[in-house]
């Protein structure tokens, strides 16, 4: 369904990949068998292969950046995307 699992709160002063490693870190103490992570190509550009690199080898899940293609022209859903937005509906 796409429920949230974890949720982490910050200041507006905390990077993206320092928030991200707070969430990882809660979801793989809370759930275990949790071994892959989908985030938003919004933030391929604040998420470096250090971050990438920490959660597969600290924490045994892969973190996947779902991006869209600029060459593609019309409407195109994107992996795993909808999951997340059925949650509001």
């Amino acid at each position: 369904m796409g429920l949230l699992l974890v949720v982490a709160v910050t200041s507006a002063s905390v990077q993206d990949r320092a928030g991200g490693r707070i969430v990882l870190a809660r979801l793989a103490a809370g759930f275990r068998t949790a071994s892959l992570v989908w985030a938003d190509g919004g933030y391929a550009n604040s998420v470096d292969s250090r971050l990438l690199s920490w959660s597969r080898d600290m924490l045994n899940i892969v973190l996947e950046i779902v991006k869209r293609t600029d060459d593609v022209t019309s409407f195109k859903v994107l992996p795993r995307r909808w999951v997340v937005e059925r949650t509001f509906d």
